[in-house]
């Protein structure tokens, strides 16, 4: 492990740290700022000559400052001569344009997939991608981890019977039926439109919700429209109670008065994006990937199977 060195933009440090601490490492020594003109500079200032580095940055809010911040810290590890980089994006921003919807509209997916490439990335690992057919956009090789273990912990240890498993949409069935198939619950689908981006409308409930404890599961919240309509959808059919669980808190524009308004008793998400200020809510439970990462990455120095993880 002594040729293994941690680095972290200003994106999500705490959880570059957490990982760290499960590899029993200290975070590189490196400097990334901005000029007055919001160009951005990075100094690492330690050598990385033939080292394994680890760069930790979530494509998250500010998405395009978070980006330009990997990527020039990827360039400046090739240049030093790392022996392999790898950039580990817990949130990949830009993962929702990855196809195009309309005549001329741009794969924005592929693109940052270019430019982390191009930049000097030797490997990646993303944690709960928007679409798996992003690791394709990759010409290199690609760890797809899931907060799966994380969240199946916690459901685990605070729900009991009468479980539902519910798909915020059709795209999220597979993701649900896995959920459910592991915690024996059963399995319930929103029929959703999505007229236009960040608005979405209820359509149906397909399946028994009736007097059960319905637990929503989604990727990720993000002005969390689709999430507080399913719950009243669901409040409206007769359940119990209503959960949210989803591995990104975006949490943009008005999700945090959404949630806070909705029937949600709780949502619980992980710290692939930290949390931010005029984003916190007394409903929102963050659970840490940071173990997770970190047995990732020890696994990948070692050459051992990281899909194991996930049996």
């Amino acid at each position: 492990m002594d040729r293994i060195k941690i680095f972290a933009g200003n994106s999500n440090k705490p959880l570059a740290l957490e990982i760290c601490d499960t590899l029993g490492l200290t975070l590189g020594k490196s400097e990334v700022k901005s000029f007055s003109d919001g160009e951005i500079y990075v100094d690492i200032q330690e050598s990385v000559r033939g080292v394994e580095v680890y760069v930790v940055q979530s494509v998250s809010v500010p998405c395009n400052d978070n980006l330009m911040e990997l990527l020039i810290m990827l360039d400046a590890f090739k240049r030093a001569s790392a022996y392999s980089i790898t950039a580990v994006i817990p949130y990949y921003g830009y993962a929702r344009q990855d196809r195009k919807v309309a005549p001329r509209t741009p794969i924005s997916a592929k693109l940052v997939a270019d430019l982390v490439t191009v930049a000097g990335a030797t490997r990646v690992v993303c944690v709960d991608l928007h679409a798996g057919q992003i690791q394709g956009f990759f010409n290199i090789p690609v760890d797809h981890l899931y907060a799966t273990p994380v969240l199946l912990d916690y459901i685990k240890n605070n729900f009991q019977d009468d479980t539902v498993i519910v798909s915020p949409d059709a795209g999220g069935v597979e993701r649900a039926r896995a959920f459910g198939k592991r915690l024996g619950a059963s399995l319930a689908i929103i029929d959703k439109r999505r007229p236009k981006p960040n608005v979405s409308e209820v359509m149906n409930i397909i399946g028994e919700v009736e007097g059960m404890t319905a637990i929503i599961l989604d990727d990720m919240i993000d002005t969390a429209g689709t999430i507080t309509q399913a719950a009243e959808a669901l409040k409206k059919q007769g359940a119990k109670k209503v959960y949210a669980c989803a591995t990104h808190a975006v949490l943009s524009g008005p999700a945090i008065e959404r949630l806070e308004k909705s029937p949600i008793d709780e949502v619980v998400v992980t710290n692939t994006i930290p949390e931010r200020e005029g984003a916190r809510s007394k409903k929102i439970k963050r659970l840490s990937v940071g173990p997770l990462l970190g047995e990732a990455i020890k696994r990948i120095h070692y050459g051992e199977s990281v899909s194991s993880l996930f049996v």
